[in-house]
């Protein structure tokens, strides 16, 4: 009569065991708990910890709060001034709602990830292939707001947006290459034209310099033959005085004039 009266009673207390294991929930640091009771979701998330459960009346469903980075895939994107392209992006972002997330849509995540490859898509095919390549920092600050506008009724949170990569056609590669090699010679002959111009504003300040004094012209002069004398070279020197030179070439400079004058003729004597 006890074995017959045991087995009910173990079976009553292994079905209390089951359902106490069903009642007690374990909710990790970085998940929340969305309950519903009788189909209603209660008005706060549990967690973290031991979370307690009416079963079967209540159910719930554990959301996680980490930071959630999804690679978009290359999207084929033409840009404003038609140029064709193939871009993708890392995308950041995690629930602040729990309830949100579990409510308001059926799948969060794959809401957010065709959310961002249709803004990515819009908002690049909007600006020109130069503005995509040099102002990376604008175009992620806008794909952010834009994302988060569209994920905030969701109780999800884009903490950021970066352009990964962009492949441009072969074409397109070279056309940039030709661009940058002009580029670069136009500046060289720039720099070039102003060192020349320097250069030429310099010399003609110090021929005024040397033409108010003749004492630098000497020390030039100087200057030049111990240059010269440094080198080893078979070149033989032999200086002359820059007074001596400038006199020899006064005094032949008067001798010539009256030469010249005799050799004018005068005013032709009229006849009486």
């Amino acid at each position: 009569m006890s074995a017959n009266l045991s087995l009910p009673l173990l079976f009553i207390i292994f079905l209390i065991v089951v359902w106490i294991l069903k009642c007690l929930n374990i909710v990790r640091e970085y998940d929340r708990a969305v309950v519903f009771r009788l189909g209603r979701v209660l008005k706060n998330a549990k967690g973290p910890g031991i979370v307690l459960i009416f079963w079967p009346i209540d159910k719930i469903v554990q959301v996680s709060l980490r930071v959630v980075t999804w690679e978009v895939p290359p999207q084929d994107i033409i840009t404003r001034d038609n140029v064709s392209l193939k871009v993708n992006a890392v995308v950041y972002f995690r629930v602040i709602s729990a309830i949100q997330a579990v409510v308001e849509v059926e799948n969060y995540r794959y809401a957010v990830e065709q959310a961002a490859q249709t803004s990515l898509r819009t908002v690049l095919g909007e600006v020109e292939m130069d503005d995509l390549l040099s102002q990376r920092e604008t175009l992620n600050a806008k794909l952010q707001v834009i994302l988060d506008e569209h994920t905030e009724p969701w109780g999800v949170k884009v903490t950021g947006v970066n352009v990964k990569q962009v492949d441009l056609p072969q074409e397109m590669q070279r056309a940039i290459a030709a661009q940058a090699e002009a580029e670069r010679e136009r500046r060289a002959k720039i720099i070039a034209a102003t060192g020349e111009f320097q250069a030429s504003t310099k010399l003609a300040e110090a021929a005024a310099v040397l033409n108010r004094e003749p004492v630098a012209v000497t020390l030039r002069y100087l200057q030049t033959l111990v240059e010269i004398g440094t080198e080893k070279n078979t070149t033989v020197v032999f200086p002359l005085p820059i007074d001596l030179l400038g006199g020899l070439a006064a005094k032949f400079g008067a001798g010539r004039a009256p030469a010249s004058a005799a050799a004018e003729p005068g005013p032709a004597a009229k006849p009486v």
